[in-house]
C-alpha cells in the first residue's frame, strides 16, 4: 500500500506543471549561467557574503549593533540555509528515480523496490552533498549557530562561497583542470622534496646549540618557505652542510615554481579559442539586434564590410581558417556548422528578436540549402537571404524556406545588357561598386520622428546636400519606387536609398534627425 501511494506521488509530481515549473526556475536560478536572472541573484549573494566578512572583522575590535549581529548570524544564515536546501532539492529528481524504479520492476514483473530506489536517491544527493562546494555552503551556515562563538570563524568560509557567483573564477577553475595530471605530478615532487629536506635539515642542525631549526616542525617550515621562493630569512641553517641542503632546495624550488607556470600557461593556450568563443556568445546574448552570416567566402566578406558599418553582425562557418581570417578582419566569428541545429541553441539567443535576418552566403547551393533547412526545422518566421549560385537549385532553396534569392550571375548579366557599348555607364557602376572619391549608395530608415517634420519626398530636400534620391521602398506595399514623384507621402518603416559623398549622407543624416516643423 505504501509502495503504491509513494508511485502515484512520484507520477503526479512529475506530471504537475505547477511543482515542474517552480523546480525549474529555482535550476535556472542557482544552476544555469544562461538563464537572464542568475547574474542578480549572484549579485546579492556576494552582496550578503561580503557584508557578513565586513561584521566580522569590525567585531575584532569595535562594538556592533546587537541588529547588525542578529542580522548576521540569523537572517544571512537563514538565506543560505534556504539555498542549500534547495540546491539539494534540484540537483537530482527524486520523483524522476521512483517512478524509473517502478517501471524497470513492472517491466521484469517485480514488485516495485523501494529500498532500492531510496538508495539510489540517497547515494545521488550524499555525492552532492560530499563535494566540496556543497561542504563550503554547509560551513557558511555554521555561525547559525552562534552560542558557540568559536564557531563564528566559520563565517570567513562564506568568503568561498564567492567562487560560486563567479564565472571567471570557475572559468579559471575548469581552465586549469584539463592539467589535474601535470599539477599532481608536480605536487607530489614537491612533496617528496619538502619532507626529505625537512628531515635532512633536522639532522644536521638540531644537534647545534646555536642553529634555530631545533624541531622537526621547524624544519618543515624552513623547507614550505623556501621551495616556494618566499624565503623569509627568520630560520636559517647555520652549518655547512645545511646550507648545501639549502642550495639544493632553491634550485629545486625554481624549478617547481617554472614547471608550474608553463603549466598554467599551456592550460590556457590549449583553452583560448574556448573561452574567447564563450566571451563572443556572452557579448552575443547583449545584443538586441544583429545579422546572422553562414559562410565567410569572397561574397560573404564584402557583404560582411558593408553591413557592419550600421549594424551589429556574427559570421558562423564550420571552416577554421576562413573563421579565423573572419577574425582577423575584425569580425566575431565562430567554428559552427552552419547546418547543425546545435550550433545555433549554443549561441543562447532568441531567433525571433534579436536576429535581424540570417544570410546564407555559401557559394556552395548544397551548403545554402542544409543550412536553410535546419533554420527552418527550429524556426518559420525568421528572414532568410541566400546566394543562388546554379539556377537549377532555385526551387530547392524555396523548398527550403529561404525568403530572398541574389542570383548572381542574373545580376551581371542585366548589367551588362543594360549597359554594352556604353562604357562611361560602367565606369559610374565601377565608381559606386568601389566607393570610388568617397561616393557611396547608402539606405536610410523613414523613422517616426522623420515623418513628423517631412511629409512628401519633396520635403527631404536632399539637392541641397548634393544628394541623389535613387529610390524609395515602401515597407507596407513592399515595393521599391525608382526615382519617386515628389509628391509621394513618407511612411515610418520606409527607406530612402541615396547616392553622394559620404561626409554629406551622414551630415544629411543629421539634418533628418534634428529638424523639426
Amino acid at each position: 500500500m505504501l509502495n503504491s501511494l509513494i508511485v502515484e506521488g512520484a507520477y503526479f509530481l512529475s506530471t504537475s506543471k505547477k511543482y515542474q515549473t517552480t523546480k525549474l526556475f529555482f535550476y535556472n536560478l542557482l544552476e544555469n549561467n544562461n538563464y537572464k536572472y542568475r547574474k542578480y541573484f549572484d549579485i546579492f549573494m556576494i552582496t550578503l557574503i561580503l557584508i557578513s566578512v565586513i561584521i566580522l572583522v569590525r567585531e575584532v575590535k569595535y562594538h556592533i549593533d546587537d541588529f547588525f549581529l542578529y542580522f548576521n548570524n540569523y537572517i544571512i544564515s537563514i538565506i543560505f540555509l534556504i539555498e542549500y536546501i534547495l540546491r539539494l532539492w534540484v540537483i537530482s529528481s527524486v520523483s524522476k528515480t521512483i517512478i524509473e524504479r517502478s517501471e524497470q520492476d513492472s517491466m521484469l514483473n517485480k514488485k516495485f523496490n523501494l529500498f532500492l530506489a531510496l538508495k539510489i536517491i540517497v547515494k545521488e544527493k550524499l555525492q552532492y552533498m560530499l563535494s566540496v562546494r556543497a561542504i563550503i555552503d554547509l560551513l557558511a551556515i555554521i555561525p547559525f549557530f552562534h552560542q558557540l562563538r568559536f564557531l563564528r570563524i566559520f563565517i570567513l568560509f562564506r568568503v568561498f562561497k564567492l567562487f560560486r557567483y563567479t564565472r571567471s573564477f570557475k572559468k579559471f577553475i575548469s581552465v586549469l583542470s584539463i592539467k589535474k595530471f601535470e599539477f599532481l605530478t608536480l605536487l607530489m615532487l614537491a612533496s617528496i622534496i619538502v619532507f626529505v629536506s625537512s628531515i635532512l635539515m633536522y639532522i644536521v642542525e638540531a644537534n647545534n646549540i646555536n642553529s634555530s631549526i631545533d624541531t622537526l616542525y621547524k624544519a618543515f617550515y624552513w623547507s614550505i618557505v623556501t621551495i616556494s621562493t618566499v624565503g623569509y630569512g627568520d630560520i636559517t641553517p647555520i652549518t655547512y652542510e645545511g646550507r648545501l641542503v639549502a642550495i639544493g632546495v632553491i634550485i629545486a624550488g625554481i624549478a617547481v615554481f617554472s614547471f608550474t607556470t608553463s603549466i598554467i600557461v599551456s592550460a590556457f593556450t590549449e583553452k583560448f579559442d574556448e573561452i574567447k568563443e564563450t566571451k563572443n556568445i556572452d557579448d552575443l546574448k547583449k545584443l538586441q539586434e544583429f545579422y546572422i552570416i553562414c559562410g565567410y567566402e569572397s561574397i560573404a566578406q564584402e557583404v560582411a564590410t558593408q553591413l557592419i558599418k550600421k549594424n551589429n553582425l556574427i559570421i558562423l562557418d564550420d571552416d577554421n581558417a576562413r573563421v579565423k581570417q573572419a577574425q582577423k578582419d575584425g569580425f566575431t566569428a565562430l567554428n559552427y556548422n552552419t547546418g547543425s541545429v546545435e550550433s545555433y541553441h549554443k549561441l543562447h539567443i532568441n531567433m525571433n528578436k534579436q536576429v535581424k535576418a540570417v544570410l546564407c552566403l555559401n557559394e556552395t547551393d548544397v551548403a545554402n540549402v542544409y543550412t536553410a533547412l535546419t533554420i527552418r526545422s527550429f524556426n518559420k518566421d525568421i528572414f532568410i537571404l541566400s546566394l543562388l549560385m546554379q539556377n537549377r537549385n532555385r526551387k530547392k532553396l524555396t523548398f527550403a524556406g529561404v525568403n530572398e534569392m541574389v542570383y548572381s550571375k542574373e545580376l551581371v548579366g542585366l548589367i551588362a545588357k543594360e549597359f554594352v557599348g556604353k562604357p562611361v555607364a560602367f565606369e559610374v557602376i565601377h565608381a559606386l561598386r568601389s566607393q570610388y572619391n568617397n561616393i557611396n549608395i547608402e539606405e536610410l530608415i523613414v523613422t517616426q520622428r522623420i515623418v513628423k517634420s517631412f511629409s512628401t519626398v519633396d520635403d527631404l530636400k536632399n539637392s541641397e546636400y548634393r544628394l541623389i534620391l535613387l529610390g524609395l521602398y515602401q515597407k507596407e506595399e513592399n515595393k521599391f519606387l525608382f526615382n519617386p514623384k515628389g509628391s509621394i507621402f513618407l511612411q515610418e518603416g520606409d527607406y530612402l536609398v541615396l547616392i553622394g559623398n559620404i561626409v554629406f549622407i551622414q551630415e544629411y543624416e543629421k539634418y533628418l534627425k534634428i529638424k523639426k516643423k
